[in-house]
């Protein structure tokens, strides 16, 4: 539809600049569009559902590290999205198994049925749970400092920082001068070092 993703996003956002990008490659960036349309459609039919997730689980997996590198503020909600594909492949283990460079146990299946499906089923159920509890009070310590979405949430974070002016130095070199992440989080460090030592 030729519209940008996540408008709401100023181009100079860590991830505003990727969304920025992303859209002037022209016909690659409808290609993304359309591919994730047919993958909602083979999650959303029972018998394709699988392929669905097969084919989802490289472009979450992308997304999930896209979002922690440049420190989004939906990282919480992607990682669960991760976990939601994975528990997807996990349900249909029987049937991936064969794909799978693992050697497999000689069961009698006359005894018992697939033992190692269940147990894996329920080990990740539980297990999905337990990291969905640590992500949740996780991220919040995850980083000292992040973008946000917008100048006003990132500003929003300093009066809560122990270090407001460094703080407000972040913030400046991402939305005012528009410089990369990784560039911004040095200068944010130095401001940090600077006040420490009692410089101005």
């Amino acid at each position: 539809m030729d519209e940008r993703f996540a408008a709401g996003l100023p181009a100079n956002n860590p991830l505003g600049h990727y969304f920025e990008a992303l859209y002037i490659t022209g016909y690659y960036y409808t290609f993304i569009g359309i591919a994730q349309v047919i993958i909602a459609v083979l999650l959303l039919i029972p018998r394709t559902s699988l392929l669905g997730a097969l084919m989802y689980f490289p472009i979450i997996i992308n997304i999930f590290v896209l979002t922690y590198a440049t420190r989004f503020d939906g990282t919480r909600a992607v990682t669960m999205m991760v976990l939601a594909n994975l528990f997807l492949l996990v349900w249909d283990y029987d049937r991936l198994k064969h794909i799978l460079p693992l050697k497999q146990p000689e069961v009698d299946t006359s005894v018992l049925k697939n033992p190692l499906g269940k147990r894996l089923r329920i080990i990740f159920f539980g297990g999905s749970f337990a990291i969905v509890a640590f992500i949740i009070v996780g991220t919040f310590y995850l980083f000292e400092i992040v973008p946000g979405n917008s100048e006003e949430e990132c500003r929003n974070q300093c009066a809560t920082s122990k270090n407001p002016a460094a703080c407000k130095v972040f913030c400046d070199c991402i939305y005012k001068q528009g410089q990369p992440l990784d560039s911004c989080l040095a200068t944010f460090n130095k401001a940090k070092d600077l006040r420490r030592s009692g410089g101005k």
